[in-house]
């Protein structure tokens, strides 16, 4: 069996700091907050029927070979970094630092630059005016982003209580919402919707794709903070499992009960989720205003709880690619020995969060024509990364065949490896489409308004998308070539597997 990439002695050392504190529930929990993305579902609505037949296909082709894949690897690869500790093992460390990286920038873009903009929205709208553009805009965003990142700071025993509970109200928000969908279905009837509806396109699967797969990715994020668990080998694939059920239940459920009461033409990316929201809490009566400012708070708090457990997640993950030599000379490696928490890295996806905030204030356009080119460019960073993990957890199996695996998929190692060739051509496509969207309809002869689908030119997102993402791998190759001095530093060594189990020290 080869041996891993020895850990440095910094992540080594800063591994002694992490604190256990994660049970079964709680990294239930954490995934749930993390995963569910409550505010893509109104985007991903305005593909219309379609949108829930796809869904349905994509739960059943993406996410069960998905989940089955990540759920014995995360059994069996329980080191504090995920990811990156698994792309690691089997591609080496300049694989595994890009793969991190995608996954970790993700995060700040996507709090800052699209999540921020829908709280901001649905505050506005329902709870109390917030002028776009305003001084009050800005400052609602910043609290928004600051929030989240603050959760990631304190101990884990205790900023995990915000994820958690935001996890508990966006499954009780979304349930609340079908079953008055029900009644006012009841009370007025429903759109007129058939078979011929449901019908899937070649345009509705180019437009749908990525944002379903960047929904129904994640489940093995926990990993990331793998070293805080009390039990992760048995709990992992448990948590995996069960998330994986209540998010193709929060995605196609909601999904179905917005095309059943708003019409196709009234779905926006942002507007969506509420505008059913609204319509269907008239069975509230004089009631129906509080109602929705009440609903409205709600779901602002759930949009904070998903980007603090997100931060929470992804940040330690980038702090131990940082302890490993992989981003800059180990400055963001440290973690505060009272909290176990990567402050410095929690503290830069504040601020790239700020950045990505402020860049995005500055395009022109409708506030949601921006949700949805800021939310295409998470999209694509986390897609990318997805590229490279997915063939580094199906290679795991092969390379590593004496690891205890708690949980094995009962297939062939063959079989395994088409479980893995399936889920990265679902993200092939997605990330091509994401990053250049509209060149597979003029391939096939589809028509496609760029401008009237983005609201923006096809320059200005090619440029804002392209310009991301070069200056994300600027910064990759500059922490990398930085983190020199602590990969080479005298005290390296491989730590010898434990009872079948490959150990990396981090």
């Amino acid at each position: 069996m080869d041996q891993p990439i020895s850990s440095t002695s910094l992540a080594q050392e800063q591994s002694k700091h992490l604190q256990k504190s994660l049970g079964r529930f709680d990294i239930l929990l954490l995934v749930v907050a993390a995963v569910i993305s409550v505010e893509v579902l109104g985007q991903v609505s305005g593909f219309g029927g379609e949108t829930f037949t796809w869904t349905l296909i994509l739960a059943i082709t993406f996410m069960v070979p998905y989940g089955l894949i990540f759920a014995e690897t995360g059994g069996a690869f329980t080191e504090e970094g995920g990811v990156y500790v698994w792309t690691k093992m089997a591609y080496g460390r300049v694989v595994a630092a890009i793969t991190s990286l995608f996954t970790w920038v993700t995060q700040p873009v996507w709090v800052g630059g699209a999540m921020s903009f829908v709280a901001v929205e649905t505050w506005s709208e329902y709870v109390g005016h917030v002028e776009a553009g305003s001084v009050g805009d800005y400052l609602f965003k910043l609290a928004f982003i600051w929030i989240t990142v603050s959760s990631a700071i304190i101990s884990l025993k205790h900023g995990k209580w915000l994820p958690s509970l935001g996890a508990i109200l966006k499954v009780v928000f979304l349930t609340f919402f079908i079953i008055v969908t029900l009644v006012y279905g009841l009370q007025h009837g429903f759109n007129g919707l058939d078979l011929g509806f449901f019908s899937p396109t070649l345009a509705g699967f180019l437009g749908v794709t990525p944002l379903l797969l960047f929904s129904f990715l994640g489940f093995e994020s926990g990993n990331s903070a793998a070293g805080e668990m009390k039990n992760p080998a048995k709990d992992v694939p448990i948590s995996v499992a069960r998330s994986s059920m209540i998010a193709a239940a929060s995605y196609l459920l909601p999904i179905l009960a917005i095309l059943l009461v708003v019409p196709l033409d009234q779905i926006t990316g942002i507007g969506g989720l509420f505008g059913a929201v609204a319509t269907v809490y008239t069975v509230f009566g004089p009631a129906a205003e509080a109602m929705l400012a009440v609903s409205a708070i709600v779901f602002c708090f759930v949009l904070v709880s998903q980007g603090a457990a997100w931060m929470i997640i992804s940040d330690r993950m980038q702090a131990m690619a940082a302890a490993d030599g992989s981003f800059f000379g180990g400055f963001f490696g440290r973690f505060h020995p009272k909290l176990g928490t990567p402050i410095r890295v929690n503290t830069l996806s504040g601020l790239v969060a700020t950045l990505f905030m402020l860049a995005a204030m500055q395009l022109s356009g409708t506030s949601s024509a921006l949700f949805g080119v800021v939310l295409t460019i998470a999209i694509s960073t986390f897609l990318l990364s997805y590229l490279l993990a997915i063939p580094a957890a199906v290679r795991l199996r092969r390379k590593y065949p004496d690891a205890v695996r708690p949980f094995k998929v009962p297939v062939s190692d063959t079989g395994f490896r088409i479980l893995g060739v399936i889920c990265f051509a679902w993200i092939l496509v997605g990330s091509w489409v994401a990053v250049f969207p509209g060149t597979l309809e003029v391939l096939f002869g589809l028509g496609y308004d760029f401008e009237g689908v983005w609201g923006v030119s096809q320059l200005t997102f090619e440029a804002f998308a392209l310009g991301t993402l070069g200056s994300i791998l600027a910064l990759g190759i500059v922490g990398y070539i930085r983190g020199r001095k602590v990969r080479d530093a005298a005290g390296q060594a491989a730590v010898a597997p434990a009872e079948g189990r490959t150990t990396l020290g981090v």
